[in-house]
């Protein structure tokens, strides 16, 4: 019997990665181990994307790679992002890695292990195949899952590092989506999240250069025993008008938005190469309000050059927004991008202040809002239980990355159901209420 065991890093982009990679091992008929001491395959896919992200990846590989002395380890495989762009260096300075794969060639993870068993060490970073087909063994939850539309990126932002490792942008076959939606819903799941690095821009490199979103939100929303759709990382300019309505109109659609803003100076925006201008942000966060989305943002402080005042501005904006979440982070230099060579480079005393003050301003403002929908009642997917109460997610919440609905319940409720919640109070992030007995 082969056991394996499995570090998923990073997004959830990777994840859908790690969970492909899974199934392809099990149908070799590996048994999948949750106890990394008791595999004798190990699997880190990496997360390569800002510094911190590296260093757990390699903070991790080392971890792992104990477990040929304490363990019954005997392949430790290395995957993903940070082996895509160093996988030599990686080769070369962690002996105990036996396998590299980058981010594209998992459809040759036998061909690499057989090379490994004669005694080599397969470092494959090639183009291969991005949507190979292959049963997935879900990491999330069975109820829920993420499917992934496009890979790569083309937006250039001159401080991202995606397109040296994810390459240009290419949407998945449209087909091949709606049938995996399909698959996983026979499976069990009922909440699909779309994901990829720009999701709104799904389709515009196919032949007819159409933004193909929509439709693909009306094929999937018409699958039987689907009960939530969710979509996460759209690009401002190309969330349309007839994105809008069509979320709106669809009553699986969770009325649900995330909206990687960066900035709102107008010099800065500029700079990260970002398309639009402030103007043109702050009518698309009117229209999605208008239509009742529910929308979450990110922030960079810190970027080359930033000023006192132009984070004034920044804190300005978002304290007059009220973004419903808000995640921000410092900015990273990254080795090959534009920005990690510009001038007037931020210190990093100056940019954790900058970071610390716009979470403090968005606690404040999400506790508000938190404290707004006291005497709701709201449908909540129920997640689990702990110290006596259950906690879970309505259609405003996105798995992982948001608060949680805190509730009691006389009745026994098992993760995967749906009810009826009452919020009764808040704190900052969380809300606290009672299912509604009927």
């Amino acid at each position: 019997m082969k056991t394996v065991g499995f570090v998923s890093l990073g997004c959830s982009k990777n994840q859908v990665d790690s969970e492909v990679l899974l199934g392809l091992l099990r149908e070799r008929g590996y048994t999948i181990v949750q106890d990394p001491s008791q595999a004798e395959t190990i699997v880190v896919n990496t997360c390569g994307f800002i510094l911190p992200a590296k260093e757990e990846s390699i903070a991790t590989i080392f971890e792992m790679a104990e477990y040929k002395e304490t363990g019954k380890l005997k392949t430790l495989i290395v995957t993903g992002c940070l082996v895509q762009r160093y996988g030599e260096d990686l080769k070369n300075e962690i002996p105990e890695i036996d396998i590299l794969m980058g981010v594209a060639e998992y459809s040759r993870i036998f061909e690499a292990i057989e090379q490994a068993n004669a005694g080599h060490r397969p470092l494959f970073t090639g183009e291969g195949d991005r949507f190979f087909k292959s049963p997935r063994v879900l990491i999330s939850p069975p109820y829920s899952a993420y499917v992934k539309i496009s890979d790569g990126c083309d937006n250039k932002c001159t401080y991202c590092a995606i397109p040296l490792i994810r390459g240009a942008y290419h949407s998945r076959p449209y087909n091949e989506i709606v049938e995996e939606c399909r698959d996983l819903v026979a499976k069990g799941v009922h909440e699909i999240t779309l994901i990829a690095q720009d999701t709104s821009r799904y389709g515009n490199d196919f032949a007819e250069k159409t933004l193909l979103l929509p439709a693909l939100l009306k094929e999937i929303h018409d699958i039987e025993g689907l009960h939530w759709l969710r979509v996460l990382y759209c690009y401002p300019d190309t969330v349309n008008k007839e994105l809008l309505e069509t979320m709106s109109s669809l009553p699986k659609v969770c009325a649900y938005l995330d909206l990687p803003l960066q900035h709102i100076n107008a010099r800065l925006l500029k700079a990260m190469n970002r398309r639009g201008t402030p103007e043109h942000i702050k009518q698309q966060i009117e229209r999605c309000r208008q239509h009742g989305i529910t929308i979450r943002t990110t922030m960079i402080v810190g970027f080359p050059g930033e000023t006192d005042e132009e984070f004034e501005e920044l804190m300005d904006f978002v304290r007059d927004t009220r973004f419903d979440r808000l995640g921000a982070f410092a900015y990273s230099p990254e080795e090959g991008t534009v920005a990690a060579d510009m001038d007037d480079q931020i210190p990093e005393e100056v940019k954790q202040e900058r970071l610390d003050r716009i979470m403090l301003l968005q606690q404040e403002i999400s506790a508000d809002i938190c404290a707004s929908r006291i005497g709701e009642v709201c449908e909540v997917l129920v997640e689990g239980r702990s110290h006596g109460r259950y906690y879970g997610r309505s259609r405003m919440e996105a798995p992982e990355i948001d608060g949680k609905i805190i509730f009691t319940s006389s009745k026994k409720l098992a993760p995967g159901e749906y009810v009826q919640v009452k919020i009764t109070s808040s704190s900052e992030y969380d809300l606290i209420g009672e299912a509604v007995e009927e």
